[in-house]
């Protein structure tokens, strides 16, 4: 065999009459390698010791996330919920209240309708006028129409009781009430 400079990387044994290259893998990859190991380790301490945020957390805030965006999905807006405080006095008296502070300008204090649509009567723009459509449409309000989100300046009693308010005044006939709007719904 010819002495060649490659001579010093042969190794010394021999498979089947051929000859193995020590070739030393390259020191990028070395690095990479060990890099990874050592971020793995501290990865591992992290969760397993440190706090770090499982999965189950992740998935218990974006949950309430979603829950913070869709509000009929609250517990508050049950129809079950909220019929219990239609037959409140106190609920009915709060709402009334409410309502004449943050309502009447729009709605009229007899519900009638002033800019907002007349609430007593059997049409309906948002929803199909069960208590969780108006519940919803007090706590997201209907901001292209003009209507305020009164979720973070309402209590949650102070919303329930002016849907509770709102529901059981309809029917009622206000003297110059304004033309029906939306859609009639029937029960």
């Amino acid at each position: 065999m010819a002495d060649n400079k490659d001579d010093k990387y042969l190794m010394d044994h021999n498979y089947d009459g051929i000859q193995e290259y020590d070739n030393p893998l390259p020191a990028w990859w070395l690095i990479t390698f060990f890099g990874t190991i050592i971020f793995g380790f501290h990865y591992w301490i992290h969760y397993e010791f440190g706090g770090g945020q499982t999965l189950a957390d992740e998935l218990k805030g974006d949950l309430a996330i979603v829950k913070s965006l869709n509000p009929s999905t609250d517990n508050p807006d049950k129809e079950e919920t909220l019929a219990a405080l239609v037959s409140s006095d106190t609920a009915k008296t709060l709402g009334k209240e409410v309502y004449g502070a943050k309502c009447a300008v729009c709605h009229g204090p007899e519900l009638q309708g002033l800019i907002g649509p007349n609430l007593v009567d059997e049409y309906w723009i948002q929803g199909k006028g069960k208590l969780v459509d108006i519940a919803v449409v007090v706590r997201k309000g209907v901001l292209d129409k003009g209507m305020p989100n009164w979720d973070n300046q309402l209590k949650e009693e102070e919303i329930q009781s002016v849907t509770a308010y709102i529901y059981a005044s309809r029917g009622n006939k206000p003297a110059n009430p304004k033309a029906p709007q939306g859609e009639k719904v029937v029960e």
